[in-house]
């Protein structure tokens, strides 16, 4: 079967379905960070950290969040070689029954008063099961959408999976916001629960589309050729490592600031300004209506003028907004708080989020793509959104509760991602079925 025959033969409802399953997986993913990332903030520092001090015990409730990522850039490296070797699809079904599992059990643990220490080390367990799973699930959910889309709507195509973490964020705030309503005592002993044991219904509807999937019309072709690496992620480290070094640094301000707008700012909201946990969370979601709106438009222009310079700069834009951010913060009304987020979300996040997707894959060839994609950018992940809540707070707690070294460790995250992008290569009119000629003239990587 010809390339062209392939992905002619994909009618208007396969893609349908392509694109459902595509997001399912990230709407999982990011619902799940979500809550656990909500949780960290309000509710696990009382119930699993008791005996420590407030601020420390928020302090290690994001270090708990922190640890997640750790397990990510395994997940990616393990699951990604079975991507590459055996197929897309098996791999995406057995990293969302790992996510939305380990989200799931968090809802039954007890808390510290129950089984004592015994609590935050299974908090830490489920974590680092639902990290493992997450390393390689957005990746593969990203790759399995751009390796369906005709040449010239690859952005569009896989904002899919983007379209689908930014429905999973506004669902877990919408949930939380709900659940924060109960009064106290109802909220910290079951109210908090209910946004984890709700993640088995995005875990059902996605094994039921993922199951029906076919393999993708890429990774199809070199099995047929016989094509298939037995060591992709060697292959890729040596034969393309300035795509290495471009994910990781184009992940610092798009993860780190993904979790320090809509998570972060949370805490700094009820805690630092006196906002209600209630008005915190709307804030968040309506900032999230923005990424989802948004997303697409910035993937689509990514189509049209290239993937560098939608994604430098909204970067460049983040530098130039992390001051105002918190002045905006600071004026204590609610419609600016709102307006500040929602910019901040719409048009930084979302600006480097959405192009990101058909950037990163076409940025790797497609018998190393499944490994290569997920082990960088989940190094990434350790780097820039893992410690971001942790150092936000610990830059919060030094300068004395003022939020301009906040700000600049926003700047700096930002300018990072902004160097990487602009020195890597554009790629969005490249071909996604071809070998990159770093890969084509490197041999004895197998």
């Amino acid at each position: 079967m010809t390339r062209t025959a392939q992905r002619d033969g994909i009618g208007p409802r396969s893609l349908a379905r392509v694109a459902f399953a595509s997001g399912i997986g990230s709407c999982l993913e990011w619902y799940d960070f979500f809550i656990y990332g909500t949780a960290a903030a309000v509710v696990f520092n009382v119930l699993f950290f008791p005996d420590l001090d407030p601020a420390v015990g928020t302090l290690v409730a994001f270090a708990t969040f922190g640890v997640g990522f750790v397990a990510r850039p395994l997940g990616g490296l393990f699951f990604g070689h079975f991507g590459d070797r055996i197929g897309r699809r098996g791999v995406l079904v057995t990293t969302l029954l790992l996510v939305g599992g380990a989200t799931f059990l968090i809802g039954f643990l007890p808390g510290y008063d129950s089984i004592g220490v015994a609590a935050p080390v299974l908090l830490v367990l489920m974590r680092l099961v639902q990290g493992f799973g997450a390393g390689a699930e957005y990746s593969g959910a990203v790759i399995y959408a751009v390796e369906h889309a005709p040449p010239r709507r690859r952005g569009w195509f896989g904002s899919w999976s983007p379209m689908g973490v930014s429905l999973g964020t506004l669902m877990a705030s919408g949930v939380f916001a709900l659940v924060s309503t109960l009064p106290e005592e109802q909220f910290l002993s079951w109210g908090w629960r209910v946004p984890f044991w709700l993640s088995i219904v995005l875990v059902a509807v996605g094994l039921y589309l993922r199951l029906s999937l076919a393999e993708t019309p890429v990774f199809e072709e070199a099995r047929e050729r016989r094509d298939v690496l037995r060591m992709p992620i060697k292959h890729a480290l040596v034969t393309q490592p300035r795509s290495f070094v471009v994910v990781i640094g184009a992940r610092f301000a798009e993860n780190g600031l993904g979790y320090l707008f809509p998570t972060w700012s949370i805490s700094y909201l009820s805690s630092q300004l006196g906002y209600s946990r209630t008005s915190a969370l709307i804030a968040v979601t309506i900032a999230t209506c923005a990424q989802f709106v948004m997303v697409p438009v910035w993937s689509i222009l990514s189509d049209r003028i290239g993937r560098k310079p939608v994604y430098a700069g909204a970067a460049l834009f983040c530098a130039l907004f992390a001051f105002p951010y918190f002045l905006l913060l600071h004026t204590g009304s609610a419609p600016l708080v709102v307006f500040g987020m929602a910019a901040a979300v719409g048009i930084g996040v979302a600006g480097m989020f959405g192009p990101q997707a058909a950037y990163f894959t076409e940025l790797f060839g497609p018998r190393v793509r499944y490994s290569g994609f997920a082990f960088a950018r989940e190094l990434g992940s350790i780097l820039a959104g893992g410690p971001a809540p942790f150092l936000a707070s610990l830059l919060l707690a030094w300068a004395g509760g003022a939020p301009w070294a906040v700000a600049g460790y926003m700047v700096v995250l930002s300018l990072i991602t902004a160097a990487a992008v602009l020195w890597g290569p554009e790629t969005y009119r490249s071909d996604i079925l071809a070998e990159p000629a770093a890969t084509a003239t490197v041999a004895g990587a197998r």
